[in-house]
């Protein structure tokens, strides 16, 4: 088989306008008339059944919880990016699909990066109509801060939950159709095969979670958003029935599989404390704009953090990227961990860790204005460690989180299995 992106001709600013005038239309009386199937209600499948209600289409949502708000959207944490410079500081949609092309490590597809990074402005406006409470400057416009892989602020965010605010946004969209009756919402539904009618996908076969019975439901278009394949590995951040049952299925009636190696390290995650865990504890990429991260510059250094003085700390990433600092990208700073525990100075009982620290942020702004923006990853991390962040350096290292690999989707988001 031949794979064909079907990337539209043209400048590559002009390519998603141009597109979608080429595109056919549906008109809004034919559109009730056409049935979507929508497998997984977290952010994208939430997302993607509420919008394709309130155009008009007939939408089944299936959801493996009992409730949307139970997905596994809730666990992002540190913001969502987006181009609109309020800023000031020379960001732009070309900055955003640049940055996303260089953390990608140059192997993304440039034209759906690029149209990633057009629609990432209407993306922050339909989550604000959603009623997401991101964060607000003192002049009322909604506030940013950075991430890592970026020199601009384009990051929005509500405290440290961003993941919980956005699925709230997302659910209670989808429930105002499910309300209006254009969305159907079918909870404890686990998808157990794709039905294929002549080469083109027309349905699926799920299991009821609560009966045990077998179920079938047809649709004109089947809409895959169940998430990625991080379980596959021993720990990762993701919960355990994050478990790519349904990209699999597909995968197996005839849709590609691509670039599985495409996993994501995050490098900020609390470290394995036993053999007995499950998943792995995501503490948020915000968390480097005001944190440090360093490690003793002696091999085997066991004084407590707070007993060691700014001469023996080694600041690894401000010393080797000090254009970026501690917000280098994802990877970057993966790498860097795991290279100075390799060097024997990790820290802890597993030798497996670096120290993140705030104690120079919180002397800077005060811990007041330290609460406001982590309050809640603090208390979580403490809670989880029975140490004080506060009072002493977080410890973390690098962990599996997100997946780029999976299905192989064209411009049109369609796999190789058409519908």
């Amino acid at each position: 088989m031949m794979l064909d992106p079907k990337i539209p001709s043209g400048p590559l600013a002009e390519k998603w306008d141009r597109h979608r005038f080429d595109s056919k239309l549906v008109n809004p009386a034919n559109r009730r008339k056409h049935t979507v199937i929508v497998v997984g209600t977290g952010l994208a499948g939430a997302s993607a059944a509420s919008s394709l209600g309130e155009l008009g289409y007939r939408v089944q949502a299936f959801c493996i919880h009992d409730s949307p708000r139970r997905a596994h959207s809730i666990a992002a944490q540190g913001g969502i990016n987006a181009a609109k410079n309020y800023q000031n500081d020379g960001d732009s949609i070309y900055r955003l699909f640049y940055d996303t092309i260089k953390g990608g490590d140059y192997r993304a597809r440039e034209a759906n990066v690029y149209r990633l990074a057009q629609t990432s402005v209407s993306i922050i406006d339909q989550c604000v109509a959603q009623g997401v409470p991101f964060a607000r400057e003192y002049g009322g416009l909604l506030d940013n801060r950075s991430f890592g892989g970026a020199q601009v602020s384009r990051t929005f965010y509500a405290r440290g939950q961003t993941g919980q605010q956005l699925l709230l946004g997302a659910y209670q969209s989808m429930m105002r159709q499910v309300e209006k009756g254009t969305v159907s919402l079918f909870a404890n539904r686990e998808m157990l095969d794709l039905v294929v009618v002549d080469g083109r996908a027309r349905g699926i076969i799920c299991r009821n979670l609560i009966t045990g019975e077998l179920e079938r439901y047809a649709a004109d278009a089947v809409c895959l958003a169940t998430g990625g394949y991080g379980t596959a590995y021993y720990l990762s951040t993701n919960a355990v029935n994050s478990n790519v049952t349904a990209a699999w299925r597909a995968h197996k009636r005839g849709a590609f599989f691509a670039n599985p190696c495409f996993t994501q390290i995050h490098p900020t995650c609390i470290p394995v404390s036993g053999e007995e865990q499950s998943k792995l504890t995501l503490m948020s990429e915000s968390l480097r704009n005001d944190g440090r991260v360093w490690v003793p510059k002696a091999q085997d250094d066991t004084r407590h953090p707070n007993d060691i003085p700014d001469e023996d700390r080694d600041y690894y990433l401000e010393r080797r990227y000090p254009s970026f600092g501690n917000l280098v990208p994802r990877d970057v700073a993966s790498r860097n961990a795991k290279a100075v525990c390799d060097e024997g100075r990790g820290i802890g009982e597993s030798k497996l860790a670096v120290y993140l620290d705030f104690r120079d942020a919180i002397a800077r702004l005060g811990e007041p204005a330290i609460r406001s923006k982590y309050a809640n990853l603090f208390d979580m991390y403490q809670k989880i460690t029975d140490e004080n962040p506060y009072r002493e350096p977080m410890r973390i290292y690098p962990a599996i989180h997100y997946t780029m690999g999976g299905l192989w989707v064209d411009y049109n988001l369609m796999s190789t299995v058409p519908g």
